[in-house]
Formats: structure tokens, C-alpha cells, sequence
């Protein structure tokens, strides 16, 4: 594997050897601090973030490299009309690996395309996010302690959330997978998820707009924010923003041993009063992104024998 654009580029085996690296440099930071000195990751973010680009930049140093790039499009040549594969070729000089972030879905397919070194896809539009969903997977297995027989609740925005999708992608791979959809019906699951990947592997899963209705049958709760970059109308966004908003009053019903996970920026779609709660694995999950992103570093940089 050259590449990462999509969470099911990666074998379960490969999944399951990314995690065991993963813990590995939680166990013993030490062993990796040098591994890639001298090394260069490139991070070519045309839309903002925060957390992502800044713990695949976090990764990279950890690991002894060093970091370059640029943090909106307006500060990159794309403001003066140049085209992702000519950045792409650009980049492969200066760079050991890329990782790209951009508002359009399928341009860092394109990206890998034209480069000459490994590509992640660090977020396409609504399409993908796969270091995100490798991220939920090691907060799950660190959690939980498993990934079969989970009985798994997305609530809020299920329609733009490309976090959601991708998880869903990633944990139908697995046995014993229920997924309960809850969302308001103007921001539902996309009906060719359910019948591509929660039909198509036989996933049972309900749908509904009660979140206290399902709590108590809930293993892990993936929360996600209204996400107002999505919408085309404002009237809609304020309408929908608040439909969900998890309190310690409706976790009186959940499973003691509940993890509730949110891929963050939180907007008010959790109460800080549940942050309290060791049940609320998000900040954990934080810093299971940057873990994770480093065993990916090394898996890519491995396999295009840069290290």
C-alpha cells in the first residue's frame, strides 16, 4: 500500500498491525523518537482544521522528522489557479510524504495520482476521512477492548458526516456489528451507505430520531456536530444545529461502561458537565489521533522504503 485514501484500502490485518504500532509508541515513546530523522512530511490543508492537521504535524516531530506546508488554499499556489496534480508533483521534490485535506471529494486520489511519494488523505468534502476513522478505531479497541459484537449509536449529523461514514464503513468489516442511526430525517445516513455497506455485509440497524430512547442498548455513542460549513441554507443549519444535545441527565440510562466518543470540533452537542464523566473518551480519542498517525507514517514511509 502506496497510499491511504480511503479506509478500505487497508486490509484488517493491516488495521490490526497499525494498532499493535500504535500501542507500541504509547508503551515505549523512546524507541521511535529518531526513527524518521531527517524525513519531511508536507501538510497541503485547503480547508481548516485544527486537530488533524496539527497531530499529523505533532506525529511527524514525535518521530524525529520535520513538517512543512500550508494551512488554507489561499496561501498555496491554488489561489493562483495551480492544479492539485501539478502541487502534487511540486510537492514530491521538496517532501518524504503528503498529507492533504480538501473541500473537494476525490482530490487527493488525485493527488496520489501524480505524486511520487506516499499520500493520506487527511479529509475529502463529505467523502472520506480514513485517519480519523483509524483514530476511532484505536480509541474502540483501547475502550473496549475488541472490535466484534458492539452495538454501535451515530447520532447527529448523518448525511455530510464523513467521519460517520467512513466508521461505518470501517466497523461493518466486523462480526456482530449493530449500528443504530439517530439523526433528525432531514440529515439521515445517505441511502446508498445503507444498501452498499450495512445491507451489503448485513449490518442490522434501526433508525430514529430518540436518543433516549436507544441509550440503553448503546456500547459506544459517536456523537457529531451540525456541521454549518455543509449547508446551503442558514435557516436549515439553525433549525437542525441543536437537535441533539447529550446532558448527564440522559446518560442516567446508559451502560455503565459506555464510551462516548466525538471525532471534535464540539460546537454544544455535548454538555461540558459530561466531560466529568469517564464515560467521555473524546479528549483520549484526541490523542489516540496523533498515536495512530504516527504508525501510519512509518507503515507508509516503510513500504515506499523511505526509512
Amino acid at each position: 500500500m502506496k497510499n491511504l485514501i480511503s479506509i478500505l484500502d487497508l486490509s484488517l490485518e493491516e488495521i490490526d498491525e497499525l494498532i499493535a504500532t500504535a500501542n507500541d509508541i504509547i508503551a515505549n515513546p523512546t524507541k521511535y523518537q529518531d526513527i524518521c530523522r531527517y524525513k519531511k512530511l508536507a501538510t497541503l490543508f485547503y480547508e481548516p482544521s485544527t486537530r488533524t492537521r496539527l497531530s499529523f504535524e505533532a506525529a511527524m516531530l514525535e518521530l524525529g522528522g520535520s513538517v512543512l506546508g500550508f494551512s488554507e488554499a489561499n496561501s498555496s499556489s491554488a489561489a493562483k489557479g495551480e492544479s492539485v496534480a501539478d502541487t502534487a508533483q511540486t510537492i514530491s521534490c521538496y517532501a518524504d510524504i503528503i498529507a492533504m485535506r480538501h473541500p473537494k471529494e476525490g482530490a487527493p486520489y488525485v493527488c496520489a495520482q501524480h505524486a511520487s511519494i506516499p499520500v493520506i488523505n487527511a479529509g475529502d468534502g463529505g467523502h472520506n476521512h480514513p485517519t480519523q476513522t483509524l483514530t476511532d478505531l484505536l480509541t474502540i479497541y483501547r475502550e473496549k477492548g475488541r472490535f466484534d459484537n458492539l452495538t454501535i449509536g451515530f447520532c447527529g449529523d448523518l448525511k455530510f458526516g464523513r467521519t460517520v461514514h467512513s466508521l461505518i464503513q470501517a466497523m461493518s468489516r466486523y462480526t456482530g456489528i449493530k449500528v443504530v442511526l439517530i439523526s433528525p430525517v432531514e440529515l439521515k445516513l445517505p441511502s446508498y451507505i445503507k444498501k452498499d455497506v450495512l445491507k451489503a455485509n448485513n449490518i442490522p440497524y434501526v433508525q430514529t430520531t430518540s436518543l433516549e430512547e436507544v441509550m440503553p442498548e448503546l456500547d459506544i455513542l459517536y456523537m457529531t456536530r451540525v456541521q454549518r460549513e455543509r449547508f446551503f441554507n442558514e435557516e436549515d443549519y439553525l433549525r437542525l444545529k441543536d437537535s441533539y444535545i447529550l446532558t448527564p441527565e440522559k446518560l442516567k440510562t446508559a451502560k455503565e461502561d459506555l464510551a462516548i466518543m466525538h471525532p471534535l470540533p464540539r460546537v454544544n452537542e455535548i454538555s461540558v458537565a459530561v466531560d466529568k464523566d469517564p464515560r467521555a473518551c473524546y479528549f483520549r480519542q484526541v490523542l489516540n489521533g496523533k498515536y495512530i498517525r504516527m504508525a501510519l507514517i512509518l507503515k507508509l514511509l516503510k513500504e515506499a522504503g523511505r526509512i
